[in-house]
């Protein structure tokens, strides 16, 4: 479909009579409330210039997707791109930047992967079970998580338990021979909190080696459909000891498994990340003990009996902070933390490297502080953090974000600066490494207007640049064996671009959105702009038709991408992917009180597309479940 059918589409349901109904099915940008852009509590509005963007349960619900990834994906100023079906790699790039200077969160846990070449966040396996929102905050907030933030963070917060006891259970179905069945159960019992969800994801899957491309080799061993399946466990448990004194944990675990086509046949994966935090309130201080841990441990197979590469990367993170609540509408927090991250990497030798073993780690001690002020229409954000890591000392970044409101005008700003340290992956394998690597550094800002129009119109666009500098980046040194290693990038890649949005609340029982990324790179490395679009188009849309039905749909255009690294048949270079357009519309229907009916249809048109060359996605398919609350 072409932007002029997009646009006909869209303009068809904004006219639409249906959307005069009632009940208002989402908030504005800027009414929700958020922890990760200052890492305490605060509506968007009062973040200062933080450019945030929250995904809430319903919006999940609604959208009757699986996965994060695919829940994410059409979000404003990201990119997800998957090297196939569910469980493949799967890459986030925010505001152009590589997947590396993103920093993934589950409940504050950092879930990136040490043992990953670049250290950066593989989310195929990040099921929406049991998640309450999904905060976006774009832009460096290394000033607050350090390494790998320096161009923003995705926190995926669970459920808390509350009120009386609630249990759910659900099943669905669809296309690809997929299906899943889950059950929760939450509440609140006098001074204990629970919530507990158990899910289990199965599907036959497709190849995952684009079958529909004529310009790629079809072996016959990659015509197979390659299977996925996935079992989560998230659990949130609290309980008030005192009046002041509260302690809570939360755990997610993933045992998962994909098959594959390449050199690896399948890969069993495992992953945990947990959290345990004592928080003290002695008005106006509110102290917060915590312990983090995260561990990845993924098997790869040649075959089902042989073994030919083994990851495992962990986290292990304890941090105090520290929340004061002053006079004159000011808070400061102050933190110190110490982390260690390991890997313990292995592989077999091939005919193209010889055997790999990686054992190593480093440690990461940080302190920081941070002022929110906030006077009238005021609001300032201000940050300062240092950090000394193990093998490349101390590194200071800071940050100041103010933003002030002129009636019903919004302006803001964000200047921050960050830096990553190379990977452990980067510095010690064997074939690629290099332990010649220093950090990379990054200076970034935005400037943004947001403006309401009416009580049911709202507006709004910012522009952001960021400058990375001693960027580290793979390089192909030997074409004929594919061989390469990681080098400092001389110079500056930069990221600019413009990212707008308008939301339209109609009618009470509707909401609408539109928004568009705009992204410009200049970069030397050409892996610094492979598979991020120039221009993004998106449009959601959700309606209330009766009490006891709901539509969505969301319509995404991606535009032209460039590739790396890659050829056709013939052997001739390969250096862009096409544009495309999806259309994804879905229902949900209460046949009683306590029993809800869902299901939706992605790529509706059947549209054919590839988010890396020859790498297959889904053409249309359909899904229905089944939820029961009792």
């Amino acid at each position: 479909m072409n932007k002029k059918v997009f646009l006909v589409a869209m303009a068809g349901l904004l006219c639409s009579k249906g959307l005069l109904a009632e009940e208002q099915p989402r908030s504005f940008v800027g009414e929700e409330v958020v922890v990760s852009a200052t890492k305490t509590l605060n509506s968007i509005a009062d973040a200062g210039g933080s450019s945030v963007t929250v995904v809430t349960a319903a919006e999940i619900r609604k959208s009757g997707k699986s996965t994060v990834e695919e829940v994410i994906t059409g979000t404003l100023g990201i990119d997800v791109v998957s090297n196939g079906g569910l469980g493949t790699q799967t890459s986030i790039f925010m505001r152009g930047a590589d997947a590396k200077n993103v920093l993934v969160l589950v409940d504050g846990v950092p879930f990136n992967d040490p043992s990953d070449p670049n250290g950066a966040a593989n989310i195929a396996n990040l099921t929406v079970d049991n998640i309450e929102r999904i905060e976006i905050v774009r832009g460096p907030v290394s000033v607050l998580y350090g390494s790998h933030a320096t161009a923003g963070i995705i926190n995926i917060i669970t459920k808390q338990g509350k009120g009386k006891p609630e249990f759910t259970i659900g099943a669905e179905g669809g296309a690809y021979g997929t299906w899943k069945a889950y059950g929760s159960a939450m509440g609140k019992i006098d001074a204990l909190r629970y919530s507990v969800n158990l899910a289990r994801l199965k599907s036959d899957g497709f190849s995952n080696v684009d079958q529909r491309n004529p310009l790629i080799l079809h072996p016959a061993n990659t015509a197979d459909k390659d299977g996925y399946s996935n079992t989560t466990l998230s659990t949130n448990f609290g309980y008030q000891l005192s009046k002041n004194v509260d302690l809570s944990s939360v755990l997610r675990y993933a045992d998962a498994s994909a098959d594959l086509d390449g050199s690896y046949k399948y890969t069993d994966s495992k992953e945990l990340a947990g959290r345990v935090a004592l928080r003290v309130n002695t008005d106006p201080v509110t102290n917060t003990l915590y312990y983090n841990y995260s561990s990845k441990d993924r098997q790869y197979y040649e075959n089902s009996a042989l073994k030919t590469a083994t990851y495992k990367g962990y986290v292990n993170e304890v941090g105090w902070q520290a929340d004061a609540a002053l006079p004159s509408n000011n808070t400061v927090t102050v933190g110190a933390d110490i982390q260690n991250e390991k890997m313990d990497n292995w592989s077999a030798a091939s005919s193209y490297a010889p055997v790999s073993a990686i054992n190593m780690s480093a440690d990461l001690k940080s302190v920081f502080v941070q002022d929110q002020w906030h006077v009238s229409d005021f609001n300032l954000v201000a940050g300062l953090r240092y950090d000394d890591h193990q093998l490349f000392g101390g590194k200071t970044t800071y940050r100041v974000a103010p933003s002030f409101k002129f009636g019903d005008m919004l302006l803001k700003f964000s200047y921050g600066t960050g830096f990553r340290a190379p990977s452990l992956y980067e510095l010690y394998n064997p074939v690629s490494g290099n332990s010649m690597l220093n950090p990379e550094t990054s200076k970034g800002w935005d400037a943004g207007l947001e403006q309401r129009l009416s009580d049911n119109f709202k507006l709004g666009s910012t522009y952001f640049c960021t400058d990375y500098t001693d960027l580290i980046s793979w390089v192909l040194t030997d074409p004929a064996t594919y061989d390469g290693k990681y080098f400092q990038v001389s110079g500056i890649t930069k990221t600019c671009g413009v990212e707008s949005f308008i939301e339209w609340n109609p009618a009470s029982s509707a909401f609408l959105t539109f928004s568009h990324t705009y992204t410009e790179i200049d970069a030397i490395s050409p892996v610094s702009e492979a598979r991020r679009p120039k221009h993004k188009i998106g449009m959601s849309g959700s309606w209330k038709v009766t009490p006891k039905l709901t539509l969505n749909t969301k319509m995404d255009w991606v535009g032209k991408r460039k590739e790396v690294y890659a050829s056709d048949l013939n052997g001739n270079p390969v250096t862009s992917l096409d544009s495309y357009f999806l259309a994804n519309v879905s229902a949900s229907y209460k046949l009683k009180p306590n029993v809800e009916l869902y299901g939706r249809i992605d790529n509706v048109f059947d549209k054919y597309y590839e988010e890396v060359w020859s790498c297959a996605t889904p053409g249309r398919s359909a899904y229905a479940g089944v939820k029961v609350t009792f």
